[in-house]
């Protein structure tokens, strides 16, 4: 079977339009008597698509009566519209404005991006990210939820490289950090999720989301004046500090000079007053002993 055995005309998007089905190498319109719901939900599935919102004949410009002339009998299952059964008998004729016009469903819905950093949220409708050099930046993907799991994709762009990093979706969300921007991250980003349904490998993209990369700031006079006065008062504590320490180093040493000077004093070659008078005592006792005998 053709990956291209059905297709939708004339209608907004590859999910939407009259329906015509390859057979023989030629492309032919249904009839509407011959299609039902269960054939739509094969013939979404087939394209890519969501599930069938809108099912009427008459809708896409019909220019001549349907040529398909046998029934689909699809039992919702399948994944490609010639894979249903059909009727053995070929119908005899089909009224125009009878042909089967289909609207599938946007499968996905578009993926959101936005950006976050110090200086605040933003979001991809806007002018972009502007963040400095060696700050931290995060970009975060999200979806609504309609299916469970998936991965998101974040693409980068610029002009002269490409890359993608690449997270499973955690709450229908994923969050990629970015912890010291430098020059070479200044591009355009992209969420795109991809995810496994219907048996298709499906995707959808977001907006691009600019990031530019400015250099350091320079230091402000306000920046300027805090760090002289902050360093004259580290000076003026350090200088209280010895000078403390000098003055305290002096008066110890005035201390310990005058109890030398004390000792000297009281304890000289002369011996104190109270030694004095305990000689002159055992003298006057050494007298009266010897004028007694």
């Amino acid at each position: 079977m053709s990956p291209d055995s059905v297709r939708l005309l004339n209608g907004s998007s590859l999910c939407s339009g009259r329906l015509e089905v390859k057979s023989n190498q030629s492309w032919s319109s249904v009839c509407e008597a011959d299609f039902d719901q269960q054939d739509a939900e094969v013939v979404c599935r087939e394209l890519g698509c969501g599930p069938p919102s809108v099912l009427q004949g008459a809708l896409y410009e019909e220019v001549e009566a349907p040529a398909w002339s046998k029934e689909f009998q699809c039992g919702g299952h399948e994944s490609a519209l010639l894979d249903c059964r059909s009727s053995g008998s070929a119908r005899n004729s089909c009224s125009p404005g009878k042909a089967v016009g289909l609207t599938c469903s946007d499968l996905l819905v578009q993926p959101n991006i936005h950006a976050s950093s110090m200086d605040g949220v933003f979001e991809a409708q806007q002018q972009g990210l502007q963040v400095s050099s060696r700050s931290n930046f995060t970009i975060s993907c999200s979806i609504q939820p309609q299916y469970p799991g998936g991965s998101f994709q974040l693409t980068f762009t610029s002009s002269n490289t490409a890359y993608s990093y690449t997270q499973p979706a955690v709450n229908h969300s994923a969050h990629f950090l970015f912890p010291a921007a430098v020059p070479t991250h200044q591009g355009n980003y992209s969420c795109v999720y991809h995810i496994y349904v219907f048996s298709h490998n499906l995707s959808s993209e977001s907006c691009q989301l600019s990031v530019a990369v400015s250099p350091p700031a320079a230091p402000t006079v306000h920046t300027i004046t805090g760090v002289i006065l902050l360093l004259i008062l580290l000076i003026v504590i350090t200088a209280l500090y010895f000078c403390w320490k000098a003055s305290r180093e002096q008066t110890l040493s005035r201390k310990d000079t005058d109890v030398v000077y004390y000792n000297y004093s009281d304890h000289g070659e002369g011996g104190s007053a109270e030694d004095e008078s305990r000689q002159g005592g055992e003298e006057d006792l050494k007298e009266a002993h010897l004028k007694s005998n």
